[in-house]
C-alpha cells in the first residue's frame, strides 16, 4: 500500500484537510457529555430551567458545528480517494497496455479485470475510510479516556481495562483475515474468468449441447468462493459481538463503581452519566474502528495485487537513439528463432531462419497448430523469441521502441475486431490524423467502400465489436484500417478466411498496386491465397517445412504438396 500512496500527490491538501476536519468534529462530540452532566447537576437539580435551555442551545450549536465538520471533512476526503483511485487506474491502464503478450498470458485477462475494477474500488474505498476515519476513532477512544480521567480517576480505571481488551479483540481477527481477503479475490477472479469464457462462447457451448456442463462448472466456482467468504466472514463477524461484550461489561462494571462514588458523595449524578456516555462514545468508534479494520484490511488485500500487476516490468526495453543510426539493412529477418509459451511443455516454433526484403509478398501456410500466428506475432514484438533473433530493418525487436516499431508495422489479426463508434473512428486507430481521402483509398484498397456507402458513409455507427456487420464485412473494414497507416509492413494473419475467392483476389491485387508497396505478410491455410507471392514459407509442427515459389515447393516440400493437393486435387487437375 506504501509504493501506490505516491498517486495521492496533488491531492495534499484534500488528505490534510479531511482528517483535520474530522478531529475537529472529534472535539465537539467529546464536549457533549460534559455539556450534559452540567445540565443535570447544575441545571435540573437546582432548578435553573433558563440555564437548563441555554446548554440545550449549546448541544445544538455542536450539533450543527459538528455536522458542518464532518460534511465537510467527508467531501475534503472524497475528493481525495477518487482522485487517487483514478490515478492509480490510469497508471495501471497504461502499464497493462504496454506488457508483452506473453506477460498478459501470464498475469490472465480475467485477474487483471478484477485488479482493474474491484480491487481499484476497494482501495478508493479503504482511502476514503482512512481519511475520515482512521485518525478520528482513535482521537475519540483515547480522549474519551482521558476526559474520563478527568470526570475521576477511580471510576476511569474501567476505560484501563476496557480499551486494551477491545484492541486484542480488534486485532486478532485483523489478522485472522487478512489472508483470508486475499484468497477470496483469487476465487473471485475464477468466477469472473468463467463468466467470461461463458458469454465469449455461448454460442460454441449451445452448439455442443454443453450447457449443463458449463452451469455445474460454474456453479462450482461459484461455491468455492461462497466457501471461503462464509470462512473471512465467520472471523469478521465476531467482531460486533465481542466488543459488545467487552463494552457492557465495561459499562456495568463503571455503573457499579460510579453508583459507590455516587453514595460516596465523591462525584455527582450528572458525572456518573458523562463517564457512561464516554464508554458509549468508545463503543461507536470501536465498532467503527473494527469496521474500517475490515475495509483496510481488504484495501491492503487488494492493493498489494494491484501493486504486484505495477511491479511488472514491460520486457521490450527502449532503443537509444545511438543504436538506430548506421543501419543499412532493411525488411525482416529471423535468425534460429524459437518460441515457447509461459508454461508450455515445448517449443510452439523452433529453428526459424529466413528473411523478406520490402515490397515483397511472403505467404505463410501451414495446418491448423502448426504456428503461422505465432511466427506472425514475432514481428511486431508481441512475443519475444525464447531462443535466436528476430530482425526489423537490422535492429532486434527486442531492443526497438514499441511504439517506433508499431508505428511501421500493421497487423490485421484473425479475430476481426471493431470498437463501437462510427466509421470513421475505427479508421483513425491506423492513423488519428488521416483525412477522409485517405480513408476512403484504404477502403477502396480493402473492397470496402462499397460496404461503408451502404451502411450510410464514414458516420455510419458501428456497434460493440462490430456485430451489425457480417463476418466479411468486419474483415475487409479491419484490413481498411490497418491500411490507413501505410505501413512498412503489412501482416494479413488468415484475416481474408470469411472472404470470397474473387474478393480476395481484388484485395491481393489492390495491395500489389500500393506505392511504396509494404512488405507483405499473408498467412492463410488457402493454398491459393499464398501461391502468387515471392516466397512461401510452409510451417509444419512449428517449423519450416520448405521455403520458396509455389513451383518449386510442388516439387520439393512434400508438406505443401498434400496442402494444395487436399484442396484443389492433383495438379493436372488444376490445370
Amino acid at each position: 500500500m506504501r509504493k501506490l500512496l505516491k498517486y495521492l500527490k496533488g491531492y495534499e491538501k484534500e488528505t490534510i484537510l479531511g482528517p483535520l476536519f474530522k478531529l475537529i468534529e472529534a472535539v465537539f462530540e467529546l464536549a457533549v457529555p460534559l455539556v450534559v452532566a452540567n445540565i443535570i447537576d447544575s441545571g435540573i437539580r437546582s432548578g435553573d430551567w433558563k440555564s437548563v435551555l441555554l446548554q440545550c442551545l449549546l448541544l445544538v450549536g455542536l450539533a450543527v458545528a459538528g455536522l458542518a465538520f464532518s460534511v465537510t471533512a467527508q467531501y475534503f476526503s472524497a475528493v481525495a480517494a477518487v482522485g487517487f483511485a483514478t490515478k492509480l487506474r490510469h497508471a495501471l491502464f497504461e502499464r497493462v497496455q504496454r506488457l508483452s503478450y506473453s506477460q498478459l498470458d501470464t498475469l490472465g485477462t480475467s485477474s487483471l479485470i478484477t485488479r482493474m475494477t474491484s480491487d481499484i474500488n476497494t482501495v478508493q474505498n479503504g482511502v476514503n475510510m482512512m481519511l475520515r476515519l482512521f485518525l478520528r476513532s482513535p482521537f475519540i477512544v483515547f480522549g474519551a479516556a482521558v476526559l474520563a480521567f478527568v470526570v475521576d480517576p477511580h471510576s476511569a480505571v474501567t476505560f484501563v481495562v476496557v480499551i486494551p481488551a477491545l484492541c486484542i479483540v480488534v486485532f486478532a481477527i485483523i489478522l485472522a483475515s487478512i489472508p483470508l481477503y486475499e484468497k477470496v479475490q483469487r476465487r473471485l477472479e475464477g468466477v469472473l474468468g468463467a463468466t467470461r469464457e461463458n458469454l465469449g462462447g455461448a454460442r460454441v457451448i449451445r452448439a455442443f449441447c454443453a450447457e449443463n456442463r458449463e452451469k455445474k462448472n460454474f456453479e462450482e466456482k461459484n461455491k468455492a468462493l461462497l466457501i471461503m467468504q462464509k470462512a473471512v466472514g465467520r472471523i469478521s463477524a465476531l467482531m460486533n459481538p465481542l466488543t459488545y461484550v467487552v463494552i457492557n461489561l465495561g459499562i456495568i462494571a463503571l455503573l457499579w463503581v460510579g453508583a459507590g462514588q455516587v453514595n460516596k458523595g465523591i462525584i455527582t449524578t450528572g458525572a456518573v452519566l458523562a463517564l457512561y456516555n464516554y464508554m458509549s462514545q468508545i463503543l461507536v468508534e470501536l465498532v467503527k474502528m473494527a469496521n474500517l479494520v475490515i475495509m483496510i484490511t481488504k484495501s491492503f488485500a487488494s492493493a498489494a495485487r494491484v501493486e504486484e500487476t505495477l511491479a511488472v516490468q514491460p520486457d521490450v526495453p527502449a532503443l537509444s537513439d545511438s543504436g538506430q543510426t548506421g543501419v543499412d539493412e532493411s525488411g525482416v529477418r529471423f535468425e534460429n528463432a524459437a518460441l515457447r509459451y509461459s508454461g508450455a511443455g515445448e517449443d510452439s516454433l523452433s529453428r526459424i531462419s529466413f528473411s523478406a526484403a520490402p515490397g515483397e509478398t511472403v505467404g505463410v501456410i501451414g495446418g491448423t497448430g502448426s504456428g503461422k500466428t505465432s511466427l506472425m506475432h514475432l514481428i511486431p514484438g508481441f512475443y519475444l523469441p525464447t531462443e535466436g533473433k528476430v530482425y526489423i530493418n537490422g535492429i532486434a525487436t527486442a531492443a526497438w521502441d514499441r511504439a517506433q516499431l508499431l508505428r511501421r508495422i500493421a497487423v490485421v489479426p484473425q479475430k476481426a475486431v471493431l470498437f463501437s463508434g462510427t466509421i470513421r473512428d475505427n479508421m483513425l486507430w491506423g492513423d488519428s490524423a488521416a483525412d477522409d481521402a485517405a480513408i476512403w483509398k484504404a477502403l477502396e484498397i480493402a473492397q470496402a467502400d462499397q460496404v461503408v456507402r451502404d451502411k450510410g458513409g464514414l458516420d455510419a455507427m458501428v456497434e460493440q465489436g462490430g456485430r451489425n456487420f457480417s463476418g466479411g464485412q468486419r474483415q475487409r473494414l479491419t484490413i481498411a484500417r490497418a491500411l490507413v497507416r501505410s505501413p512498412e509492413i503489412l501482416i494479413l494473419d488468415d484475416s481474408a478466411s470469411a472472404l470470397d475467392h474473387a474478393t480476395e483476389a481484388a484485395l491481393r491485387a489492390a495491395i500489389a498496386t500500393l506505392s511504396p508497396k509494404p512488405l507483405v505478410f499473408i498467412v492463410s491455410q488457402r493454398a491459393s491465397s499464398v501461391m502468387h507471392s515471392d516466397q512461401i514459407l510452409v510451417l509444419d509442427d512449428g517449423t519450416i517445412a520448405g521455403k520458396g515459389t509455389h513451383k518449386h515447393l510442388l516439387d520439393s516440400c512434400k508438406v505443401y504438396q498434400e496442402i494444395y493437393r487436399s484442396q484443389f486435387g492433383s495438379e493436372e487437375e488444376m490445370a
